[in-house]
């Protein structure tokens, strides 16, 4: 791409959300070295994620990942999919962020990501998309749940 030639987005703008219309993200597997270097990089080494014996003597059994870990995977897996790729101008909220069962080296995850709220910014060349994000395991299971909300580039703004 030279200098002249502007790249053009691939992500989704304001507009192309549609409520109740979910996105499912493609998988990745997390593994031990997921959890280690994220107790590592983060500080955290509590013993659920670092200390083998005493995760025998708990019902999971053997280490975890963090909470943190598998919400940043979960938001690296939308980036993948290509949805905010150009048109994502920042996260604006996270809540009801719920652990529903833990995720465990070997889990393989991805993201359910379902519109249900979207809001125009005053400005008019933005707005915000709020998500209900449920991330799943190889199972189907539920392992994390949360609303999100984004704000992306409209359409409109870019002619």
């Amino acid at each position: 791409m030279n200098q002249t030639e502007e790249r053009q987005p691939r992500g989704m703008y304001f507009e192309d959300f549609e409520i109740g219309k979910a996105i499912i993200t493609s998988r990745r597997t997390v593994t031990l070295t997921d959890i280690v270097n994220f107790a590592c990089l983060s500080g955290d080494q509590n013993a659920p994620h670092i200390d083998h014996e005493f995760c025998k003597t708990q019902s999971y059994g053997e280490p975890i990942a963090h909470g943190p870990l598998v919400l940043a995977i979960a938001g690296g897996l939308q980036c993948l999919s290509g949805i905010n790729d150009g048109t994502i101008i920042a996260m604006t909220g996270l809540d009801n962020w719920r652990m529903h069962l833990p995720v465990k080296s070997g889990d393989t995850i991805h993201a359910v990501i379902t519109p249900t709220e979207k809001k125009l910014t005053s400005s008019g060349t933005k707005g915000i998309v709020t998500c209900e994000r449920l991330v799943k395991n190889q199972r189907g299971e539920m392992v994390h749940s949360m609303l999100i909300s984004n704000m992306y580039k409209c359409r409109s703004a870019q002619a």
